[in-house]
């Protein structure tokens, strides 16, 4: 479904379930799950200035320790299992990915860039590697969390890779509040640029946008985000039960990447992105 190829709006649900392990570790919870479901505004693709108000749906738990989470259409699997108690955490593990971006016409408000024609849907597979801390700053439940995600399409689409650097930070303000930070950037091949920002003469000539071939021509940083989130329990406790969350986005287009007319013509540098959104933790 194309709404899930947002990660940025469904960061909002994992950041959610961050909570929930690292607050029932003084029960030693070695198994749990948070759900969640909401409404976002996104972009109508990657680059646009044109938003769409769509529904999101995300998951984290752990089994016997073995974490797993849910980003957008990505799936982590920490292979690691997580530790009892304020402690380092290690991560490493399996990475997949769906991405949707313009795979579909009808998500495409922008006119001249539906006239480039949709874009298959591609399958990203990889690893990544990280390390967090939880018991930081204000209190033994806080967490910092620092990783990398490398992965490759596999679906004969882009046929390029995407290199992902994140760090997050979250607190528990109370046992019903919670509220978080993350800052992240892609980091993409030039296959990647090829397929999603250049402008082949032939496109050019169906669109009116102008031919453009820089962002093929090598590797390079293409987006930073920077996300807030907040959660409110509604039954009187994080750890379990339902809760309300919210998020705020923003990210910027960079580089090349920015200076193809989808974006810079058709689009906008500046991303926004909005949600809201329940969840329950069994």
């Amino acid at each position: 479904m194309p709404f899930f190829r947002c990660s940025l709006a469904a960061t909002v649900v994992a950041t959610l379930s961050l909570a929930v392990p690292a607050l029932a570790q003084d029960e030693e919870q070695h198994s749990t799950l948070t759900i969640g479901a909401g409404a976002a505004m996104i972009p109508s693709y990657e680059g646009s200035d044109d938003y769409r108000v769509l529904p999101i749906a995300q998951a984290r738990g752990k089994v016997h320790d073995y974490a797993f989470w849910t980003r957008g259409t990505s799936l982590y699997v920490d292979a690691i299992p997580d530790p009892i108690g304020p402690s380092v955490n290690f991560e490493l593990g399996p990475i997949v990915n769906v991405r949707l971006d313009r795979t579909s016409r009808k998500q495409i408000k922008d006119e001249a860039v539906q006239l480039l024609g949709k874009r298959d849907l591609a399958v990203e597979v990889g690893a990544f590697v990280g390390i967090g801390k939880t018991g930081v700053i204000t209190s033994d439940y806080d967490n910092i969390s620092a990783r990398v995600a490398v992965t490759k399409d596999v679906a004969g689409a882009h046929g390029g890779y995407v290199v992902t650097p994140t760090v997050e930070y979250f607190t528990p303000l109370s046992m019903t509040t919670f509220a978080g930070l993350s800052l992240s950037a892609d980091y993409v091949g030039k296959k990647y640029g090829r397929y999603y920002f250049d402008i082949t003469p032939q496109e050019s000539l169906a669109s009116g946008l102008d031919v453009y071939d820089r962002a093929g021509r090598g590797s390079g940083f293409k987006r930073m985000s920077a996300n807030l989130t907040a959660g409110k329990s509604l039954s009187g406790d994080l750890r379990k039960g339902w809760a309300l969350f919210g998020l705020a986005g923003y990210s910027r287009m960079l580089g090349k990447y920015a200076d193809s007319p989808i974006v810079s013509d058709a689009g906008s540098r500046n991303q926004f992105v909005g949600a809201l959104g329940i969840g329950y933790t069994f």
